[in-house]
């Protein structure tokens, strides 16, 4: 095939899923030309599974996008259905938002804000090949020949790349939702250096609204809640509810009566799926003694009938779906109007990458998402964003970004892949992050938005407004040292059922004997015109101060060890003292500084000490 140039841009984002968007916006963003190759213009930004955001961890990583500039947060603040907060009767540090999105309305939204961004062309094509020169990037070329030259790429192809589908005995050559994939990448990144694997994932069908009996279901109706975006005031008013439905012994056994006729179980998947998100087959296998599992029934749009089942995802064939979801009280007459499917596709080992998401084989070449053995759209925005900003903040001469753990569950999620790698697809959870009381979505702005805006990806406006919410911050955490009023103080004390105060108090003495932040704006006709989410951080700032004082003694620690930079020619073979183990490893994931080295499986606190000695003896 005759291959001609298209255009010469500075960045090629490969892929529009939620990875790409995010790419393809910082770059675009931050004053570069940016071109993204997409296999369908209807698939940017599109929801292939759940039609949500947010969710426990993935709502930090929502807010801390948002606070670095990135679009996600904003969207789907716009096309919200229902909001809701997780975990709200435990710990602020584990509380997180998540939101029921129109997901027709979501791409849509998120395409024109693509199509309406300066510096940023949107192409629909294959991307066939990554050109190098001198193992730096040179250009992209298509699969109709055309050769968009450039000087950094970021591969971002969700589960597109070899993608195949099965549901029973058929198995398509097909991405999801019916979208084709994409063929011919996979050669060049291998032929570029890159260990590829295959993983799963699968998603739950869809079923016609009208045929759900709602009036025999749980209903879950939404919150009043605040915001994903920093710059929007309130949350949505949209509360379209939800329900919640049961397995049941007669679902259980039509499963494990027809373990012969599921992919799963016969042999014709093998890849490695996602363990906290498992299939209903493997739910029901794993936790035989387990009476019912419960299904969420969540609406796709307001512009559709469909009604997503999660907790039910399957590739079981047609006819035993069927049986399966009509085993299941209020969806005994349910009609499929979309079937459950898994999809297998090819992704890479993150141990070839380095913490920006560059490539170590390659110079200029970044990866972001599910290509990185992530799951999740919340997990690929992040890397889009960091890929993205990285690329152009090299373009641009500047220094890179790596988000530390103690910064931000970004800096977790990424630490996690690059440093230990991941053998299933990988998901955020609260439980990866050491110093999560520290790292709230109601702080995301005060850790973040201060680094964006040096980054480029912060506008003004944004700033401003941080400048102006960090201020009040302040002016409330102050206020709340006060003395508050002694006659309404007692009344509050003895309702919450303490013995009356003997001496005057400030309303952060109130916090701490367990009195809410909203009792006491109540109570004392204060702090009004303060948003709700301030208010929640203040209040967890004055109840947890004692934690968060020792937290912050352990983050100074690991901060020591991240300013401890290993030369990257070291050859750890020579280093005397280093196990055998330990040599292996350190070779193979090559870690910046001491920190990264410490958190590598198989590396010992012997380990570092040598290396500690080994770095001093050379200094």
């Amino acid at each position: 095939m005759e291959t001609f140039l298209e255009t010469t841009c500075d960045a090629v984002v490969i892929g529009a899923g939620h990875a790409g968007t995010e790419a393809a916006l910082a770059l675009a963003r931050t004053g570069l030309s940016v071109v993204m190759l997409t296999l369908n213009l209807d698939s940017i930004g599109f929801m292939p599974c759940n039609p949500s955001v947010g969710g426990t961890a993935k709502g930090h990583l929502v807010r801390e996008i948002d606070a670095l500039g990135g679009q996600m947060g904003v969207t789907a603040d716009e096309c919200a259905l229902q909001m809701r907060m997780l975990n709200a009767g435990k710990g602020a540090a584990v509380q997180s938002l998540r939101a029921q999105v129109d997901k027709n309305k979501y791409h849509r939204a998120m395409k024109r804000v693509l199509e309406h961004t300066d510096r940023l062309r949107i192409v629909q094509g294959e991307a066939a090949r990554i050109l190098t020169q001198d193992g730096k990037v040179t250009g992209v070329e298509t699969a109709y020949g055309g050769i968009f030259a450039c000087r950094a790429v970021v591969v971002a192809t969700g589960v597109y790349l070899g993608a195949r589908t099965i549901t029973g005995e058929l198995v398509q050559d097909s991405g999801p939702n019916g979208f084709r994939n994409a063929t011919l990448l996979t050669r060049s990144l291998l032929e570029l250096g890159y260990s590829v694997r295959r993983f799963k994932t699968g998603t739950p069908a869809r079923l016609d609204g009208r045929t759900v009996d709602t009036s025999v279901l749980e209903r879950q109706d939404g919150e009043n809640v605040y915001p994903f975006s920093f710059l929007h005031a309130r949350a949505p008013k949209a509360q379209t509810p939800c329900y919640l439905a049961y397995t049941n012994e007669r679902t259980h056994e039509i499963i494990l009566g027809n373990l012969d006729r599921a992919p799963l179980y016969n042999g014709q998947i093998s890849s490695a799926g996602p363990r906290y998100c498992p299939s209903i087959e493997t739910k029901v296998v794993r936790f035989r003694d387990k009476e019912r599992h419960q299904l969420f029934l969540e609406p796709e749009g307001a512009d559709t009938l469909e009604v997503y089942v999660q907790g039910l995802s399957t590739s079981l064939p047609h006819d035993l779906q069927k049986q399966v979801y009509r085993s299941v009280k209020g969806l005994e007459r349910c009609e499929i109007m979309r079937y459950a499917y898994a999809i297998e596709y090819d992704c890479i080992d993150t141990l070839d990458v380095l913490p920006t998401l560059e490539s170590k084989k390659v110079e200029g070449l970044y990866t972001a998402g599910q290509i990185n053995g992530t799951s999740g759209y919340e997990e690929a925005a992040a890397q889009g964003l960091i890929a993205g900003l990285n690329a152009s903040l090299k373009l641009r001469g500047m220094p890179p970004l790596i988000l530390r753990r103690d910064q931000a569950y970004i800096g977790v999620l990424i630490d996690d892949l690059v440093t230990k790698g991941t053998d299933e697809p990988y998901r955020m959870m609260t439980s990866r992050a050491e110093f999560r009381l520290s790292l709230r979505q109601d702080n995301a702005d005060m850790r973040l938005t201060e680094i964006g805006y040096a980054c480029g990806l912060v506008d003004r406006r944004r700033y401003r407004k941080f400048i102006k919410r960090k201020r009040l911050r302040e002016e409330t955490l102050a206020f709340l040292g006060t003395r508050a009023d002694s006659r309404i103080a007692n009344e509050l004390v003895r309702a919450h059922g303490d013995p009356p105060l003997s001496a005057g108090v400030t309303y952060a003495d109130l916090i701490r004997r367990g009195i809410g932040i909203f009792g006491i704006r109540d109570a004392f006709g204060v702090l009004e015109e303060v948003p709700a989410d301030l208010l929640l951080s203040a209040e967890t700032e004055i109840r947890y101060e004692g934690y968060l004082k020792a937290s912050l003694k352990e983050m100074e620690k690991a901060k020591k060890l991240e300013e401890k930079p290993l030369p990257q020619d070291i050859d750890y073979e020579t280093i005397e003292g280093l196990r055998l183990e330990a040599r292996e490893k350190l070779n193979r994931v090559r870690p910046l500084n001491l920190g990264q080295a410490e958190r590598i499986s198989g590396v010992s606190p012997a380990d570092i000490s040598v290396l500690m000695i080994y770095l001093s003896l050379k200094k």
